[in-house]
C-alpha cells in the first residue's frame, strides 16, 4: 500500500506500473478479489466517463492483493512513453547499449505518475457492498 499512497491510505499518489509490457498470472486476473475489484469499479462509471486506465487500476489490485514479493520490476529493460521513460542503470545500461539517459527516468521502482483515479481507492474503502 505504501507505493500506493504517501498518508496511509487515505488518498491515492498516481503511481503506477505501466501495463504496455505487461507479464501475468491469468488465474490473478480472472480470481475472485480482482473480479470483485474491477465490478465494482466499473459500477463507479468511471472507464467511461472519466477514461479510468488499465495500468493504475492494474497497479492498485496488484497493491492491495498480490505479496509484494511476487512482483517483479524489469529494471534492466528500458522502456519510453511519451514523454516519461524508464532507463536501466549502470551495468545494466552498459550490457544493454541503451541510448537512453539513466538520469532522465522517472520515479524509483517502476512507478509512475498518472492522473487518473484519484478517489477509486477511497470509495472502495467506503463502500459496504464491496466485499473481498
Amino acid at each position: 500500500m505504501n507505493y500506493l499512497s504517501d498518508n496511509g491510505g487515505e488518498t491515492y499518489n498516481l503511481r503506477h506500473f505501466w501495463s504496455n509490457f505487461e507479464i501475468a498470472d491469468m488465474d490473478f486476473w480472472r480470481g475472485e478479489a480482482y473480479t470483485k475489484f474491477f465490478e465494482f469499479l466499473d459500477s463507479k462509471g468511471g472507464f467511461y466517463y472519466e477514461r479510468w486506465g488499465d495500468a493504475p487500476v492494474h497497479s492498485i489490485a496488484a497493491a492491495l492483493f498480490i505479496p509484494k514479493d511476487e512482483l517483479h520490476f524489469f529494471r534492466d529493460i528500458g522502456y519510453r512513453h511519451e514523454p516519461f521513460q524508464h532507463c536501466p542503470r549502470g551495468e545494466d545500461w552498459t550490457r544493454g547499449k541503451c541510448s537512453c539517459n539513466s538520469h532522465d527516468t522517472l520515479g524509483m521502482g517502476g512507478f509512475f505518475f498518472f492522473l487518473v483515479l484519484v478517489v477509486v481507492l477511497v470509495l472502495w474503502a467506503n463502500d459496504a457492498t464491496m466485499e473481498v
